[in-house]
């Protein structure tokens, strides 16, 4: 991740709106993604899924393809309703399972570490701040991103 230096002030603010949904776990999934620049006036809403993957994954993808969408360095807050991708930075989940050789507590692998690794490098040009929210709480942003999420997961229920 990029680290803070005095220009970062002139880089773009973008929120991230960021949800995963998944009927069965696993089962068909979707994730959904709202990306806000307030001062550059922009909104932008992606989506996607899988016929057959979890919510944690769902979870994951929302946030690396809302960060690939950006076309340059951001200072981002991602915003999400999901602890296992919150918690990972903000309490030291993912540093320690990389000092761990990609294991957890138990030594067992982490799971979806093709997703977090995609994350990191997903991150790399961009300031990231995490904020966890609850989820169906009248969030907006959280709103819409679910409301992406559930349309693509019920699209490849149907398909």
């Amino acid at each position: 991740m990029a680290e803070a230096d005095a220009g970062d002030s002139k880089w773009p603010q973008v929120i991230i709106h960021a949800d995963g949904a998944c009927s069965g776990n696993p089962g068909p999934g979707g994730w959904g993604a709202v990306l806000d620049c307030e001062e550059q006036d922009l909104h932008r809403e992606i989506s996607g899924g899988e016929r057959h993957t979890t919510n944690n994954r769902m979870e994951l993808t929302a946030v690396i393809q809302g960060l690939r969408a950006l076309k340059m360095p951001c200072q981002v807050e991602v915003v999400t309703d999901s602890s296992y991708v919150a918690n990972a930075f903000r309490q030291g989940w993912l540093e320690r399972w990389r000092k761990n050789g990609w294991t957890i507590r138990d030594r067992s692998p982490v799971k979806n570490l093709d997703l977090w690794q995609e994350l990191l490098q997903a991150m790399e040009p961009h300031r990231v701040r995490w904020t966890w929210i609850k989820g169906h709480a009248g969030n907006s942003g959280n709103e819409l991103a679910d409301h992406l999420a559930v349309v693509e997961r019920d699209r490849f229920s149907h398909s």
